[in-house]
């Protein structure tokens, strides 16, 4: 029997049903959860360090890049997921061990910050001593620990994503979910300015630390009980795995070797790769300067700047919503793609002019506006994501994708500290300074366009089919 004869028959053999309404808002809440670490890290830490404990930006940039920058693994993890389940379980046990460790490991670097603080505050400053380097590294170490935990738990998630759907309404399941990531960015801004609220710009060292370390013992806390109840019985009740699986011991077949074979299959998987690469780039460069752009040039207290994800994530929250179930429909996932690149390189420009007028109330109109357009270029970008990936291996094209998103993550968030660093040694202003940053992303997407003409889903779709014909074929000799 061939290999398409095998699929056909398993398909008919198993009824599985589809995903409702209410389930895709439960799965939301893993989203909603992994954006509130989000929060924590890109937008308390890193406001922390730069502002109140005075580290080098470029520094702080690229430790908090890290997590993104341990992304190869995802392509590891999805692969493993696809192959090997663990508790019986091909993605659940995967997200639940994964969400355990990294909630775990962020309480555990705030205290490595804080030794950091007390070794620069013996030295009078901040400078390079074997102590400090020490600690660095430390921090480093346990913020790839990290990153590697968000990449089994994430990868995972998305591949079951991929699971529990069909072309016909993955929109729509996209929409729902990464909807529920936009309240995680509303909900982890509002809890961590509510633990906040009592820091003053003049509060010491003392009170700024008890407040921090209480912020990452509640929300870590939290984050893992939405990883459970986002994902318990989803797996075992909607998920088309087997019905997908063209062989009775298909994880025996997709072995690391062929799961290369698959990925480079066709060119269209590269070009992709690279269109997410220039846009996450271009998406997210702000992300480590945003808290300090609104201390320094808006002087705004920590509770407050931290608040301004609120603005933000209402903008992509509300995009979701319409674009997910209307704009991507009626104009297409490529042209609203190309409609989000547009509108997010306007809105960067915009948050760069603000900087000159110094009024927060400009400032948070341009962010629910970038936030509108990058819920528009995002929506779209998922739904082009999820069709340009091969259900039989969902696992291992989940893991691609999303090593170019964290790789482009890490890199946006070292180049938008290391720009925001050259911006205020060579230029006059702090405003200007900032405005660089903003500039660079309007430039990056506008570029990302180019790569996203070129992307062909029904050329990609023949070619990897092929590829895991052929490679299941070989297994059959």
């Amino acid at each position: 029997m061939a290999s398409g004869d095998v699929f056909d028959a398993e398909t008919k053999s198993l009824a599985v049903p589809k995903v409702n309404l209410l389930t895709m808002f439960r799965l939301g809440l893993f989203q909603m959860g992994l954006s509130m670490m989000s929060i924590l890290t890109l937008g308390v830490l890193n406001r922390v360090m730069i502002q109140e404990i005075a580290i080098p930006a470029t520094l702080v940039s690229v430790v908090l890049a890290l997590p993104l920058f341990v992304s190869p693994s995802r392509v590891w993890f999805g692969q493993i997921s696809d192959a090997k389940p663990l508790w019986g379980y091909h993605r659940t046990a995967y997200v639940w061990v994964g969400a355990a460790i990294f909630a775990i490991a962020a309480f555990l670097a705030v205290q490595v910050m804080w030794q950091m603080n007390s070794a620069a505050t013996s030295a009078g400053g901040w400078v390079w001593t074997t102590q400090t380097i020490g600690w660095i590294a430390l921090l480093a170490l346990v913020f790839a620990i990290y990153g590697l935990a968000i990449c089994a738990s994430g990868t995972a998630f998305a591949a079951l994503l991929v699971d529990i759907s069909e072309e016909d309404n993955r929109s729509k399941v996209v929409g729902v979910v990464w909807s529920m990531l936009m309240v995680g960015i509303i909900v982890g801004a509002i809890i961590s300015s509510s633990l906040l609220k009592q820091l003053t710009p003049e509060a010491n060292i003392e009170t700024l630390q008890a407040a921090v370390n209480r912020l990452f013992i509640i929300v870590p806390a939290i984050v893992f009980g939405l990883a459970i109840a986002a994902t318990f019985g989803v797996e075992k009740k909607y998920s088309q795995y087997l019905s997908r699986s063209t062989l009775v011991n298909r994880e025996d077949s997709i072995t690391l070797g062929n799961a290369w074979r698959i990925l480079t299959a066709s060119p269209q998987t590269g070009l992709f790769f690279t269109f997410l690469l220039v846009m996450t780039i271009s998406l997210f460069m702000q992300d480590p300067v945003l808290e300090p752009y609104a201390g320094q040039v808006f002087k705004m207290p920590l509770a407050e700047s931290t608040k301004l994800n609120v603005f933000y994530g209402t903008g992509i929250l509300i995009a979701y919503g319409v674009t997910g179930f209307f704009i991507v429909p009626r104009l297409g996932k490529r042209r609203t793609a190309r409609l989000g690149c547009m509108l997010v390189a306007f809105c960067s420009l915009l948050l760069g002019i603000s900087g000159f007028t110094a009024n927060p109330a400009f400032l948070k109109l341009g962010l629910v506006l970038f936030g509108l357009a990058t819920g528009f270029l995002t929506t779209a970008a998922i739904s082009l994501m999820l069709d340009l990936t091969a259900a039989e291996a969902a696992g291992t094209f989940i893991g691609a994708w999303g090593l170019a998103q964290s790789m482009s993550r890490g890199l946006a968030v070292v180049i938008g500290g290391t720009v925001l660093d050259i911006g205020r040694q060579l230029l006059p202003s702090l405003e200007l300074a900032y405005g660089l940053v903003f500039a660079l992303e309007a430039v990056g997407m506008v570029l990302s366009i180019w790569f996203l003409n070129r992307v062909n889903v029904t050329e990609f779709q023949t070619s990897t089919k092929q590829a895991i014909a052929s490679v299941l074929e070989s297994d059959l000799d």
